[in-house]
């Protein structure tokens, strides 16, 4: 014990290396990542977007990065399973707290987002946002359109979010029809990963529904999410209601007949090849989460989103 150090969080000296809090103490970062501004050198860095005015049923998903950090910590220290590695040894990662956001004043709120992940992206770091309802992904997209041109979007979720949108609507069920509309996304190479809602228009975006995925392995899911993005610098969103509600009750728009999250894990697993320019996950709501079963899955989710960044760095790309 006397080798080891507590609230890595704030004491380690490097964003590389695995940390040694114990899982039940210390400050819960994201996998006890370093809480700092100074993120000059970093590889990937973590943030969270506290916000959930935009949602359409229950509210409390600005509680999700709270619970995604908690839920984050028993991933740290030991090698990252399935990867097989310590994500932290060649790759630097730090956490950068949460944006500053004005509860009183929604229509600031795109904006502000937007500015801190440019000026994260700007340092040359590969961004992973913690939310927070699914509105945040639009101004996540526009921050990563702006330095990387229009992106193929891979989009896990049980709704399309495409229902019409003026361009100023809070709306968390809208953002893909504005990102399509406004040309961040390329819907062509676009595809939408376990839905199960039906909305009016799908903008040519490919659909692997609910039923689909049930009825396919994780590797043919994985397959056809790789054929169809091919080489195209792609955005990873997660809502973690594509998962059925029996693995992620604590969301505010549940629908049942989801995968699991062992099936949808392994998808992730497989997409490698993938050029993935940023991801996050969102729509964790711990109010109405049991032992930690929703915050779980979306911190191992965001997890893995780190383990394919630290391959790619291994690899070279």
């Amino acid at each position: 014990m006397a080798s080891k150090s507590i609230d890595n969080a704030f004491t380690a000296r490097s964003l590389r290396g695995a940390a040694t809090d114990p899982t039940y103490a210390g400050a819960l970062s994201f996998m006890r990542r370093p809480f700092t501004k100074v993120i000059e050198g970093a590889d990937a860095v973590v943030l969270g977007i506290p916000f959930d005015a935009a949602v359409s049923n229950r509210p409390g998903a600005r509680f999700g990065p709270q619970a995604i950090r908690r839920a984050s910590a028993i991933f740290d220290n030991d090698p990252q399973y399935p990867f097989a590695r310590d994500l932290f040894e060649a790759m630097a990662v730090a956490d950068y707290g949460d944006v500053l956001l004005d509860y009183g004043n929604h229509r600031e709120t795109p904006e502000r987002i937007e500015r801190q992940a440019a000026e994260i992206l700007e340092t040359g770091a590969y961004l992973l946002g913690l939310g927070g309802d699914h509105f945040v992904t639009w101004p996540l997209l526009k921050a990563h359109a702006a330095k990387h041109g229009p992106l193929a979007l891979v989009h896990f979720d049980a709704h399309q979010d495409t229902w019409d949108d003026d361009g100023e609507r809070i709306d968390h069920g809208s953002f893909v029809c504005r990102a399509v509309r406004e040309g961040v996304i390329d819907a062509a190479r676009s595809i939408q990963i376990g839905i199960r809602t039906q909305a009016p228009e799908d903008f040519g975006i490919r659909i692997l529904h609910g039923y689909a995925v049930e009825d396919m392995s994780a590797q043919a899911i994985a397959d056809a999410i790789v054929a169809h993005v091919g080489d195209a610098p792609c955005y990873l969103t997660f809502d973690i209601d594509c998962l059925d509600p029996a693995f992620a009750p604590g969301t505010g728009t549940p629908v049942a007949g989801g995968p699991s999250s062992a099936k949808i894990l392994s998808v992730l697993r497989k997409l490698g090849a993938l050029d993935i320019r940023g991801s996050d996950v969102v729509e964790v709501a711990p109010a109405y989460d049991h032992a930690d079963i929703t915050a779980i899955a979306g911190a191992t989710v965001a997890m893995y989103m780190l383990g394919l960044r630290a391959e790619r760095l291994a690899a070279g790309l």
